[in-house]
């Protein structure tokens, strides 16, 4: 029996050093995931923020539209994408009023 407990106290000894260091170990890497979980939350909340506000402003449009009477629906519905493609294209002249001066 002594002999067990002889051999059983540098065991328990040298395994506390290695079980706090595999704790701590452990917990770093569930820091690490936690923060990784955190960023890829944050970064979808944005994502998500972007889209709603697309959604709000489509919705802002269409509720013009309905609310606005005595105007033609397609109409107002073709001068929208009219103003879209001219925005999109980039299309559009420069007056250039302050290149010239009259004299």
């Amino acid at each position: 029996m002594e002999g067990i407990i002889a051999l059983m106290i540098p065991i328990i000894a040298l395994s506390i050093p290695i079980v706090a260091i595999w704790t701590k170990h452990q917990q770093k890497i569930a820091e690490m995931q936690i923060s990784k979980t955190a960023e890829h939350t944050a970064e979808k909340a944005a994502q998500y923020a972007s889209k709603m506000q697309a959604l709000e402003d489509r919705v802002r449009v269409l509720e013009r539209i309905v609310t606005d009477g005595g105007y033609d629906v397609a109409t107002q519905i073709e001068a929208l994408r009219d103003t879209r493609r001219v925005d999109e294209a980039g299309a559009g002249v420069p007056l250039g009023l302050h290149s010239k001066e009259r004299v």
